[in-house]
Formats: C-alpha cells, structure tokens, sequence
C-alpha cells in the first residue's frame, strides 16, 4: 500500500535504536523527509536516511533545541512520532522500594519529555493538519506487568493522547496511540539492559528468560513483537490512509491483552 508520504516531513524520537529506528527508516522508505532524535545518535541513525539531533528531551532545553532544530532542517513539521521511553533505571522490588526520584525519572523520559515536545511541534503541525503518533506500551492497560512507576506514566501518556486528539481533532489534526508489548530490541536482548536485569531478578539466565516471556506474558502468538511491525502500523496511523482513525489505541502484543 502507498502511503503517500512522499514529500512529507516528520519529527521521530527515541529514534537512535529499537522502535524509533525502525519508524525512522520506514517513513524515509516512503519518501517523508525525517529528523530523528535521540540522546545519543548513533550509526544506524545516521544511515538511516534521517537528519539526526542529538537532544536530552527529559529537559526542557532538549525539547526546545529539538524543535528549532526540526524547523530549521524541514521548514514545518506533518507528522509527529513520540516514541522516547523506558529509562535507565528500573526497580523491581515494589512500590515500597520506588523513591521519588525513580518515579521522577520514569515520568521524566516516558511522559514529560512527550509533553514537552508535543507542545513545541503541535502550533506547526496544526497550520498543516498534520498527525501525532505516541508509542505508548501494553503496561498502560495491564499495569502488573511492568514496574509500577513506568506503567503509571505509560497510562498517563495514553490520557494525554486521547486528549489531545479531543481537543484538537476539530482543528484537523489526528492523535493516535500505539501500545507495544515485549519486543525484540536491545532493552530486552542488550546484556546490561531491562531484559537481563529482570532476567537476574527472576533467578534465571538471560536467554532462557526471554525464551519464556511470550508465554509468561500470555502472547498468543508465541514470539515477540518485532521493531517493524509496530512502525508499520504507526506509519498507517501518520499517514492520510488513517484520515478517520483519531484518539485511538492500537495494541500490538500478540494477544497478551485477554479482555475485549
């Protein structure tokens, strides 16, 4: 399917690896002129095709470089991908155990960041009826199955976005939400990232645990999400093929949700 993206111009966070890599290189396949930004840019960024911008957005300043620098490089902005998230730290013993400044950090990077980026962007992204896609996460809706306070900013990043699409959906501009369950990217498969820490927590070898999370998740399909099955459905979303489709949250987990 064309999505017609040709000549179109996008914003994409978190864009450095995992998911955001993956977006960034499909919406340059079809033809959209992307700037993509992450903390660290790294080499597969910068051969994706994308203008890369280095930019903490866990800061206000971050926000604000990225989008000077976002108008600077495509002169206006079509499509918004907030896809910054996770964090660099988690706590897997309980809420009891979660102090301020982890929930700080998590609401940081999975919540604020999007807010503030979303707040620089949105008065260019309104003059072109333009489109916002958040990648949320399956934690938002079955909150046991991530640390507490990532799945409390997850949720609140999926109000913010059926707001948004509320509030300025008459204006033309559409605000959808994509919710990933465990996929294969470096968070999970990295040696020193959330899946081999969790794996350490679970008393058992890293391998051996992401071989069993499809099943502990109750994923139907018995394998992982892949990156490029999540930017596909956000590339449909972003584009005009989706021009009814606002203010919803589309699950991509592999039937670990059970309720309708």
């Amino acid at each position: 399917m064309d999505l017609d993206l040709a000549g179109k111009t996008a914003v994409v966070t978190g864009a450095s690896r995992g998911v955001g890599l993956a977006v960034a290189r499909l919406l340059v396949a079809e033809g959209a002129r992307v700037v993509g930004a992450a903390r660290t840019v790294t080499a597969e960024l910068k051969e994706a095709g994308a203008h890369p911008v280095a930019a903490d957005l866990s800061t206000p300043e971050g926000a604000e470089a990225l989008g000077a620098q976002a108008f600077a490089e495509l002169g206006g902005v079509d499509i918004l991908v907030n896809n910054m998230g996770g964090g660099d730290h988690f706590n897997f013993d309980g809420f009891l155990a979660t102090d301020e400044a982890l929930w700080m950090e998590s609401f940081q990077v999975n919540l604020f960041g999007t807010v503030r980026v979303t707040r620089r962007l949105l008065p260019g992204i309104l003059e072109r009826r333009g489109s916002i896609v958040n990648v949320s996460s399956m934690c938002a809706r079955l909150p046991h199955t991530g640390p507490i306070e990532y799945s409390a900013a997850k949720a609140g990043l999926n109000a913010f976005g059926k707001a948004l699409s509320e509030e300025f959906g008459p204006r033309g501009v559409r605000v959808n939400t994509v919710s990933p369950g465990p996929t294969r990217t470096a968070i999970w498969e990295d040696g020193n990232g959330f899946g081999a820490r969790l794996a350490e927590a679970s008393g058992v070898g890293h391998q051996e645990f992401l071989s069993g999370v499809p099943a502990a998740m109750g994923m139907t399909t018995g394998r992982m999400v892949e990156p490029d099955e999540i930017a596909s459905v956000v590339a449909f979303l972003a584009s005009g093929r989706a021009a009814s489709i606002t203010g919803a949250d589309y699950v991509i987990e592999g039937g670990g949700i059970k309720t309708v």
